[in-house]
């Protein structure tokens, strides 16, 4: 009796109080948030002033769009596809490849804490995009119609591109060794240039007003800005930490519960859902090969110990490898999550990965007659729904199982192979 005491006081002990307050403050705010619905009192507050300021912004789209011409068309739409997540998600592996590593999980969590703050504000407010017609929306890639699904404040390339072009010129003036005023106005010139022509590519091709672009600029910058104050501690943790990985993914867990329900679904917590199980594969793969693959005295890239041919035997043997491994992770959590679920008692629906559990108006009828098992009462007191898409769930795992493989997995393989 008195070991195992020692040991669940040992066990406490280990828990930071910071750590066990942080996710009992956002626990506080969810069910706070839920029980006030907060996030209608706010949208009806915030949404209808967007509306008319989007529907005020159409005449100056129009004018910019007047400038029609093929060049445009494919350049503005290229520029969105090289500032946009999916973009980011494919460059961060070669990052970490390339010695790179701290640079990478900088930007993984940076890119994760963006995608979420964009998004839940978008689907907070739940404002409408321009109206097509009279604008014209170009969208030439499925990313782009995919974009176009979601609401429109604020702009996620204008923000994604403030915060990270603004961190990556951060990062480069912080590893020059002596201070170059020529440097500095060049780089600094180049990112203002880039956020100029995100914001107005968002506009001519249709998919964001004034008010979006400026909204995701200045949100960019606030979160850029605590970022640089905050970053520093953050990667102390990740590497360095107590309970990384078990913190990291209760986090993850509550982030899920704490995004706020749009008016309409949108793909937008599908976004945050993927990237957010990417941080989390990212962070635990880390935290365990730190000292192995992940220090600062690894070799980078074009170095004698990393020659170019070196790195791109990285790319041909590791994109192949993260790919077979997002296929395993996404075919195993399909399997097995359903199966956890329905041991534990957690009602659960899917809306386009199983089909065999989409759920029709005669199943709900009897799922409500069901008695509810202890852990369905805990989740309901999250987060009161009828079911859980297991969807969710599943992308979570896909995509943390591909960010592990970057980290941990694929390294080994160049470990093997002296790449």
């Amino acid at each position: 009796m008195e070991n195992t005491i020692i040991t669940t006081a040992a066990a406490a002990a280990a828990i930071p109080m910071w750590q066990a307050l942080s996710l009992t403050c956002i626990l506080t705010w969810v069910f706070v948030a839920s029980s006030l619905n907060l996030t209608q009192r706010i949208r009806s507050m915030v949404q209808p002033w967007v509306a008319r300021r989007v529907a005020a912004d159409v005449p100056l789209i129009l004018r910019i769009q007047r400038l029609n011409h093929g060049l445009l068309d494919n350049l503005f739409s290229a520029l969105s596809c090289v500032v946009s997540v999916s973009f980011y998600t494919g460059f961060l592996p070669l990052l970490f490849w390339s010695g790179h590593c701290k640079l990478g999980r900088q930007m993984t969590i940076l890119m994760a804490f963006c995608d979420y703050v964009g998004n839940a504000i978008k689907d907070l407010v739940s404002a409408p995009r321009p109206s097509c017609p009279p604008v014209r929306r170009i969208t030439y890639t499925k990313d782009e119609k995919e974009n176009s699904l979601e609401y429109g404040l604020p702009s996620s390339h204008a923000l994604n591109t403030v915060c990270l072009s603004g961190y990556m010129l951060h990062y480069i003036l912080t590893c020059t060794r002596e201070s170059n005023s020529t440097i500095f106005t060049v780089a600094f010139a180049i990112v203002v240039s880039l956020v100029l022509l995100t914001g107005l590519a968002r506009i001519y091709l249709g998919m964001h007003s004034l008010i979006d672009v400026l909204a995701g600029v200045i949100i960019g910058l606030s979160i850029l800005g605590f970022w640089l104050v905050v970053h520093g501690h953050i990667d102390d943790f990740v590497v360095s930490g107590q309970n990384v990985t078990s913190f990291w993914a209760s986090l993850s867990l509550l982030l899920l519960f704490a995004y706020p329900k749009p008016e309409f679904p949108t793909p937008s917590f599908e976004y945050h859902a993927a990237f957010d199980g990417v941080a989390f594969g990212i962070i635990s793969g880390v935290q365990q090969t730190y000292l192995q693959f992940h220090n600062e005295a690894v070799p980078r890239i074009f170095s004698e110990q990393m020659p170019l041919p070196v790195f791109i035997g990285r790319v041909i043997v590791g994109i192949p490898a993260i790919l077979i491994v997002k296929f395993c992770s996404k075919a195993l959590s399909k399997w097995m999550l359903p199966v956890v679920c329905n041991t534990l008692g957690i009602p659960i629906r899917s809306s386009c990965y199983l089909p065999a559990l989409k759920v029709s108006d005669d199943d709900k009828k009897k799922s409500d007659c069901k008695q509810s098992g202890y852990l369905q009462k805990m989740f309901s007191f999250i987060s009161p729904q009828e079911s859980y898409d297991v969807d969710t769930g599943i992308r979570f795992l896909q995509y943390a199982g591909l960010a592990w493989s970057v980290v941990d997995l694929v390294p080994s393989l160049f470990s093997y192979l002296r790449l």
